[in-house]
Protein backbone atom coordinates (compact mmCIF):
# COMPACT_ATOMS: atom_id res chain seq x y z
CA UNK A 1 0.00 0.00 0.00
CA UNK A 2 1.38 3.39 -0.95
CA UNK A 3 2.26 5.94 1.68
CA UNK A 4 -0.51 8.41 0.73
CA UNK A 5 -3.09 5.57 0.89
CA UNK A 6 -1.96 4.66 4.42
CA UNK A 7 -2.19 8.29 5.48
CA UNK A 8 -5.67 8.56 4.01
CA UNK A 9 -6.81 5.43 5.87
CA UNK A 10 -5.44 6.71 9.20
CA UNK A 11 -7.23 10.00 8.68
CA UNK A 12 -10.53 8.26 7.94
CA UNK A 13 -10.22 6.10 11.06
CA UNK A 14 -9.31 8.96 13.37
CA UNK A 15 -11.96 11.25 11.92
CA UNK A 16 -14.67 8.60 11.80
CA UNK A 17 -14.77 8.30 8.01
CA UNK A 18 -17.57 10.33 6.50
CA UNK A 19 -18.75 13.37 8.46
CA UNK A 20 -21.62 12.81 10.90
CA UNK A 21 -24.53 15.10 11.67
CA UNK A 22 -23.76 18.60 12.94
CA UNK A 23 -24.04 19.00 16.73
CA UNK A 24 -27.25 20.56 17.95
CA UNK A 25 -26.98 24.26 18.79
CA UNK A 26 -28.35 24.94 22.29
CA UNK A 27 -31.36 27.20 22.35
CA UNK A 28 -30.74 30.61 23.90
CA UNK A 29 -32.12 30.96 27.42
CA UNK A 30 -34.95 33.48 27.69
CA UNK A 31 -34.24 35.59 30.77
CA UNK A 32 -36.50 38.49 29.85
CA UNK A 33 -38.96 37.79 32.66
CA UNK A 34 -36.36 37.44 35.41
CA UNK A 35 -35.15 40.25 37.67
CA UNK A 36 -31.89 41.76 36.45
CA UNK A 37 -28.86 42.09 38.74
CA UNK A 38 -25.88 44.44 38.29
CA UNK A 39 -22.71 43.84 40.34
CA UNK A 40 -20.16 46.67 40.48
CA UNK A 41 -16.67 46.40 41.94
CA UNK A 42 -13.10 45.25 41.56
CA UNK A 43 -11.18 41.96 41.75
CA UNK A 44 -13.44 40.55 44.45
CA UNK A 45 -16.57 41.03 42.35
CA UNK A 46 -15.00 39.76 39.15
CA UNK A 47 -13.63 36.76 41.07
CA UNK A 48 -9.90 37.03 40.47
CA UNK A 49 -8.26 33.57 40.54
CA UNK A 50 -11.50 31.60 41.02
CA UNK A 51 -13.82 29.87 38.50
CA UNK A 52 -16.81 31.82 37.22
CA UNK A 53 -19.23 29.80 39.36
CA UNK A 54 -17.26 30.79 42.48
CA UNK A 55 -17.69 34.52 41.96
CA UNK A 56 -19.76 35.83 44.85
CA UNK A 57 -22.41 37.54 42.62
CA UNK A 58 -22.87 34.24 40.78
CA UNK A 59 -23.16 32.37 44.08
CA UNK A 60 -25.69 34.94 45.25
CA UNK A 61 -27.80 34.45 42.13
CA UNK A 62 -27.70 30.68 42.64
CA UNK A 63 -28.78 30.99 46.27
CA UNK A 64 -31.61 33.35 45.39
CA UNK A 65 -32.81 30.86 42.80
CA UNK A 66 -32.91 28.18 45.51
CA UNK A 67 -34.94 30.58 47.64
CA UNK A 68 -37.51 30.96 44.88
CA UNK A 69 -36.20 34.27 43.51
CA UNK A 70 -34.41 33.41 40.27
CA UNK A 71 -32.34 36.17 38.67
CA UNK A 72 -31.12 36.69 35.15
CA UNK A 73 -27.39 36.03 34.70
CA UNK A 74 -25.63 38.74 36.74
CA UNK A 75 -24.13 41.59 34.75
CA UNK A 76 -20.72 42.28 36.27
CA UNK A 77 -18.82 45.52 35.76
CA UNK A 78 -15.58 45.05 37.65
CA UNK A 79 -11.88 44.63 37.04
CA UNK A 80 -8.85 43.68 39.09
CA UNK A 81 -7.00 46.74 40.34
CA UNK A 82 -9.88 49.19 40.00
CA UNK A 83 -10.18 52.02 42.49
CA UNK A 84 -13.33 54.08 42.96
CA UNK A 85 -12.00 56.46 40.28
CA UNK A 86 -11.45 53.62 37.79
CA UNK A 87 -14.98 52.31 38.32
CA UNK A 88 -16.48 55.78 37.92
CA UNK A 89 -14.56 56.29 34.67
CA UNK A 90 -15.68 52.91 33.33
CA UNK A 91 -19.32 53.70 34.10
CA UNK A 92 -19.05 57.12 32.49
CA UNK A 93 -17.50 55.64 29.34
CA UNK A 94 -19.88 52.68 29.04
CA UNK A 95 -22.92 53.17 31.27
CA UNK A 96 -25.38 50.29 31.68
CA UNK A 97 -28.13 50.59 29.10
CA UNK A 98 -31.01 49.51 31.31
CA UNK A 99 -32.31 49.63 34.87
CA UNK A 100 -31.88 46.75 37.29
CA UNK A 101 -33.95 45.11 39.99
CA UNK A 102 -30.88 44.58 42.18
CA UNK A 103 -27.54 46.41 42.31
CA UNK A 104 -24.52 45.61 44.46
CA UNK A 105 -21.32 47.57 45.08
CA UNK A 106 -18.02 46.46 46.59
CA UNK A 107 -15.13 48.85 45.98
CA UNK A 108 -12.24 50.44 47.83
CA UNK A 109 -9.51 47.90 48.53
CA UNK A 110 -7.30 49.36 45.82
CA UNK A 111 -7.80 52.85 47.22
CA UNK A 112 -6.37 51.54 50.47
CA UNK A 113 -3.65 49.51 48.76
CA UNK A 114 -2.49 52.47 46.66
CA UNK A 115 -2.50 54.86 49.59
CA UNK A 116 -5.32 57.01 48.21
CA UNK A 117 -6.81 59.51 50.63
CA UNK A 118 -9.85 58.81 52.75
CA UNK A 119 -11.55 62.04 51.64
CA UNK A 120 -11.10 61.15 47.97
CA UNK A 121 -12.63 57.76 48.70
CA UNK A 122 -15.59 59.36 50.47
CA UNK A 123 -16.40 61.67 47.55
CA UNK A 124 -16.01 59.01 44.86
CA UNK A 125 -17.73 56.28 46.85
CA UNK A 126 -20.70 58.60 47.41
CA UNK A 127 -20.90 59.15 43.65
CA UNK A 128 -20.89 55.41 43.06
CA UNK A 129 -23.66 54.83 45.58
CA UNK A 130 -25.77 57.52 43.91
CA UNK A 131 -25.10 55.95 40.51
CA UNK A 132 -26.04 52.54 41.88
CA UNK A 133 -29.37 53.89 43.08
CA UNK A 134 -29.92 55.37 39.65
CA UNK A 135 -29.22 52.02 38.00
CA UNK A 136 -31.84 50.54 40.33
CA UNK A 137 -34.46 52.86 38.90
CA UNK A 138 -33.98 55.38 41.69
CA UNK A 139 -34.98 52.90 44.40
CA UNK A 140 -32.33 52.74 47.13
CA UNK A 141 -34.13 49.72 48.59
CA UNK A 142 -32.84 47.63 45.68
CA UNK A 143 -29.18 48.44 46.32
CA UNK A 144 -26.73 46.91 48.77
CA UNK A 145 -23.05 47.41 49.52
CA UNK A 146 -20.54 44.89 50.81
CA UNK A 147 -17.71 46.23 52.94
CA UNK A 148 -14.09 45.94 51.89
CA UNK A 149 -12.62 42.62 53.06
CA UNK A 150 -9.32 42.53 54.90
CA UNK A 151 -6.67 41.34 52.44
CA UNK A 152 -4.08 41.63 55.20
CA UNK A 153 -4.99 38.10 56.34
CA UNK A 154 -3.67 36.65 53.07
CA UNK A 155 -0.03 35.59 52.70
CA UNK A 156 0.53 38.77 50.66
CA UNK A 157 -0.35 40.85 53.72
CA UNK A 158 1.98 39.08 56.12
CA UNK A 159 4.17 41.46 58.10
CA UNK A 160 1.79 44.41 57.77
CA UNK A 161 -1.50 42.95 58.93
CA UNK A 162 -2.29 45.30 61.80
CA UNK A 163 -1.79 48.39 59.66
CA UNK A 164 -3.87 46.99 56.80
CA UNK A 165 -6.68 45.97 59.16
CA UNK A 166 -6.76 49.43 60.74
CA UNK A 167 -6.96 51.18 57.37
CA UNK A 168 -9.61 48.77 56.03
CA UNK A 169 -11.74 49.50 59.09
CA UNK A 170 -11.42 53.26 58.49
CA UNK A 171 -12.41 52.95 54.82
CA UNK A 172 -15.36 50.78 55.78
CA UNK A 173 -16.50 53.31 58.38
CA UNK A 174 -16.61 55.93 55.61
CA UNK A 175 -18.53 53.56 53.32
CA UNK A 176 -21.11 52.84 56.01
CA UNK A 177 -21.62 56.52 56.72
CA UNK A 178 -22.27 57.24 53.04
CA UNK A 179 -24.60 54.26 52.71
CA UNK A 180 -26.59 55.42 55.73
CA UNK A 181 -26.98 58.87 54.16
CA UNK A 182 -28.41 57.31 50.98
CA UNK A 183 -30.48 54.73 52.93
CA UNK A 184 -28.62 51.88 51.22
CA UNK A 185 -27.99 48.60 53.04
CA UNK A 186 -24.38 48.15 54.15
CA UNK A 187 -23.28 44.58 54.88
CA UNK A 188 -20.04 44.21 56.83
CA UNK A 189 -18.03 41.17 55.73
CA UNK A 190 -14.62 42.38 56.94
CA UNK A 191 -14.83 40.27 60.08
CA UNK A 192 -15.77 37.22 58.05
CA UNK A 193 -12.79 37.76 55.76
CA UNK A 194 -10.47 37.61 58.77
CA UNK A 195 -11.40 33.97 59.29
CA UNK A 196 -9.00 33.21 56.46
CA UNK A 197 -6.12 33.89 58.83
CA UNK A 198 -6.66 30.43 60.32
CA UNK A 199 -8.16 28.69 57.28
CA UNK A 200 -5.93 28.65 54.18
CA UNK A 201 -8.72 27.07 52.09
CA UNK A 202 -10.38 30.49 52.12
CA UNK A 203 -7.46 31.93 50.13
CA UNK A 204 -7.19 31.68 46.34
CA UNK A 205 -4.17 30.10 44.68
CA UNK A 206 -2.64 33.51 43.95
CA UNK A 207 -2.19 33.98 47.74
CA UNK A 208 -3.75 37.45 47.56
CA UNK A 209 -7.46 37.03 46.80
CA UNK A 210 -10.13 34.90 48.42
CA UNK A 211 -11.52 31.53 47.35
CA UNK A 212 -15.05 30.48 46.51
CA UNK A 213 -15.36 29.10 50.04
CA UNK A 214 -14.90 32.60 51.44
CA UNK A 215 -17.25 34.14 48.88
CA UNK A 216 -19.95 31.68 49.90
CA UNK A 217 -19.67 32.97 53.48
CA UNK A 218 -20.18 36.54 52.25
CA UNK A 219 -23.28 35.45 50.39
CA UNK A 220 -24.59 33.64 53.47
CA UNK A 221 -24.18 36.87 55.42
CA UNK A 222 -25.88 39.01 52.76
CA UNK A 223 -28.67 36.66 51.71
CA UNK A 224 -31.22 37.31 54.50
CA UNK A 225 -31.21 41.04 53.73
CA UNK A 226 -30.94 40.72 49.96
CA UNK A 227 -33.94 38.39 49.81
CA UNK A 228 -36.08 41.20 51.17
CA UNK A 229 -34.81 43.83 48.74
CA UNK A 230 -36.73 43.12 45.56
Amino acid sequence: MKLFQIATLICMLSCGGSPGPSPAVPKPVDESGKPHYLALGDSYTVGQSVPVDDRWPVILAAELKKAGKPLATPQIIARTGWTTRNLLDALDQSPPDSTFDLVSLLIGVNNQYQGRSMEEYRVQFRQLVVKSVGYAGGDARNVFVLSIPDWGVTPAGQGNRDHIASEIDRFNAVAKEECDKQKVIFIDIAGISRQALTDPTMIADDRLHFSGKMYKLWVDEALPQVRRLF
